[in-house]
């Protein structure tokens, strides 16, 4: 068999093990249309380049590719190198401290090795692209290591946490996942000395360190979805729900996720949930919607409505 066939085959092994986490000789050697002999040899010359795959004896045993001491060489399909490509330059500017610098190096050696035709797509994409996006927070990627791996082990994690109010305390939690809004980084996890699901923002947790406490993974809410109702509605004076002659679709391309949340209703309403410390604002921002609206609750956003309707008919001179 030609040099070329026998590294194309070895790619393709390479690629079933990225992409299962075990399998049997006998599995790989029907994907590749060759004996359990020849899978031998090519697991050989994969970890003659770097790769770590591991071989468990006996039934029930096979490969599994692991970590190593060192990063081998990445096989990316078509889809995988394009997808990656246009986000290493999304996290050229993004929240994670350090990531930019760390993400453009990446880029170029990407770069340097995509086929022509897929570097013209990841720069046609590029070139069409802007982003829109106000000052973050940055975030130690550590931090977002650390708190990955505990999601992921489903081990506890220990931590200080700042309040609002700047006075810190210990928390113990059983992470489940992070959220990012853009802007913000948030864990969700079940608080062991409150029994109760939290949210803590990621730049307010010092001294993170993951246990070797296990737990066992519990029913909880959709994360995006919790997070958001704290997000939106928790750390805030007023909690205001407005009836929306609107459909929620189009509510929702107006109201980021991170500022409200809409509710399905009928006959062609909706219902915005929105939080803020003051009622003008709250008014201001859904009046500039442009659509017909009711105040539901809280009683004091419909009298601050009356009011700024006052205020701006007079500056109208209608009266």
């Amino acid at each position: 068999m030609s040099v070329e066939a026998t590294t194309e085959r070895v790619l393709r092994l390479l690629a079933l093990l990225q992409r299962r986490a075990s399998w049997t000789a006998a599995e790989l050697a029907a994907e590749l249309r060759v004996t359990d002999r020849s899978v031998r040899r090519d697991v050989e010359r994969l970890r003659a380049l770097g790769y770590p795959v591991h071989a468990t004896a006996g039934v029930g045993g096979g490969y599994q590719l692991g970590a190593g001491t060192r990063l081998p060489p990445l096989l990316l399909d078509d889809e995988e190198a394009i997808a990656t490509a246009i986000s290493l330059r999304l996290a050229s500017g993004g929240t994670v401290a350090g990531a930019g610098e760390a993400a453009l190096r990446a880029l170029a050696k990407l770069d340097q090795v995509m086929p022509s035709r897929l570097r013209a797509e990841v720069r046609a994409v590029h070139g069409a692209t802007d982003t829109l996006i106000g000052p973050g927070v940055e975030i130690d990627p550590e931090l977002l290591v650390t708190l990955a791996r505990a999601c992921r082990d489903a081990v506890r994690v220990r931590f200080r946490y700042g309040g609002r109010d700047g006075g810190q305390g210990e928390r113990t939690v059983e992470p489940v996942r992070m959220v990012t809004t853009g802007r913000r980084w948030y864990l969700m996890a079940w608080d062991v000395d409150r029994g109760d699901w939290r949210t803590f923002r990621l730049d307010r947790m010092r001294a993170v360190a993951a246990t070797t406490w296990r737990f066992r993974a519990r029913e909880h809410p959709d994360p995006v979805a919790y997070v958001q109702r704290s997000v939106t509605e928790a750390s805030y004076r007023y909690l205001a729900r407005v009836r929306v002659h609107a459909r929620p679709d189009r509510v929702r391309e107006l109201v980021p996720l991170q500022v409200g949340r809409v509710e399905d209703d009928r006959d062609g309403w909706c219902v915005l949930v929105v939080g803020g410390d003051n009622l003008d604002w709250l008014v201001v921002q859904v009046a500039r919607l442009g659509f017909e609206a009711q105040v539901l609750e809280p009683p004091e956003l419909r009298e601050a409505a009356a009011r700024l309707a006052r205020r701006l008919e007079a500056m109208a001179g209608t009266r």
